[in-house]
């Protein structure tokens, strides 16, 4: 008997693409429930296409700049996404807002990764906006994309201890640490049904709270 074939994914990356690296790592285990079809940048030059060409995956790099609108740009992603059969979009380290429209396209088929324990701390410069009030712990949040930024409904999310040495560049390394392992974790859960989203609230199957480490746990009801 043939398998059932796993769910699509597009990687979308803007620079390195270190979490994208995690998930291609992730899926290279045989009993891993996803395929990555995928890697797309809106930078041609981002580091990271070159790292997973060089893995042997189907890449595109189409610079956001040369299209005239946002919704132009996004038009032409979406016809590459259909031609590709992506069931899933997982946005790793994609420094683009999307449209209303877009994001209500493929609302619930699209996540992300943040760093940091949303809803706090929104945005960019979140280590060091962290050190600033003073947080005892820090982390990370892979959550459904939303229209708004970083609001999306959460799927889990990673804590790990900010130190009284920390800098902000020692503590973005300790969450990115967290952050390789939380979104293959994540991921997996959204492409086996375990977790799904109904309106603004997130439903789980089995999901459970699994432990990443000493120093960092795994959140989810």
């Amino acid at each position: 008997m043939t398998a059932p074939a796993k769910p699509r994914i597009a990687i979308l990356i803007s620079g390195r693409g270190s979490n994208m690296q995690a998930l291609v790592e992730a899926a290279r285990a045989p009993d891993y429930p996803v395929e990555i079809a995928l890697v797309i940048a809106n930078r041609p030059d981002a580091p990271g296409l070159a790292w997973a060409k060089a893995q042997g995956l189907s890449v595109l790099g189409f610079d956001h700049k040369h299209y005239e609108s946002r919704e132009h740009f996004e038009g032409q992603l979406q016809n590459v996404l259909e031609l590709s059969r992506v069931d899933i979009v997982a946005l790793a380290g994609f420094m683009r807002l999307m449209t209303a429209s877009f994001v209500a396209r493929w609302y619930g088929r699209m996540i992300n990764i943040h760093p940091s324990l949303l809803p706090v701390f929104k945005g960019l410069k979140t280590h060091e906006r962290a050190l600033e009030a003073g947080v005892r712990i820090a982390g990370c949040t892979v959550h459904f994309v939303s229209a708004e930024m970083d609001a999306g409904p959460i799927i889990g999310q990673a804590a790990v201890p900010v130190l009284a040495s920390d800098t902000a560049a020692t503590l973005a390394a300790r969450v990115l640490a967290a952050e390789h392992v939380l979104y293959p974790q994540m991921l997996a859960l959204v492409a086996t049904g375990k977790v799904r989203v109904d309106g603004d609230k997130i439903q789980w199957q089995d999901a459970g709270i699994t432990e990443i480490n000493q120093s960092t746990m795994l959140v989810s009801p």
